[in-house]
């Protein structure tokens, strides 16, 4: 998989296309990148801009984010289920 394109180059690539001085599958190859790649930029942008429903990518990180820390407090929540259980058997038995 090809390392992600920073957001300056993303930026530019679509200003080239919208331009539509060529047709947007020679840009992508002239700039080395998928034609769906840079379709998908195209349409992120906009979203981003408020030109088309959907996440922008301010809203998709955001979610990204609480999806983790979501999974991370759940494990934390079965890990102190599993102690609270475990310590509870040691202080019942007969000493």
């Amino acid at each position: 998989m090809p390392a992600p394109k920073d957001p300056e180059f993303r930026r530019r690539a679509v200003e080239l296309a919208r331009l539509r001085e060529k047709p947007i599958a020679q840009i992508a190859k002239d700039l080395g990148i998928a034609e769906s790649g840079l379709r998908r930029w195209m349409a992120q942008a906009d979203v981003d801009e408020g030109k088309r429903e959907g996440l922008s990518s301010d809203e998709r990180a955001e979610l990204v984010r609480l999806r983790r820390e979501n999974r991370t407090q759940a494990m934390e929540i079965e890990i102190l289920k599993r102690a609270s259980a475990y310590f509870a058997r040691e202080n019942v038995l007969p000493q």
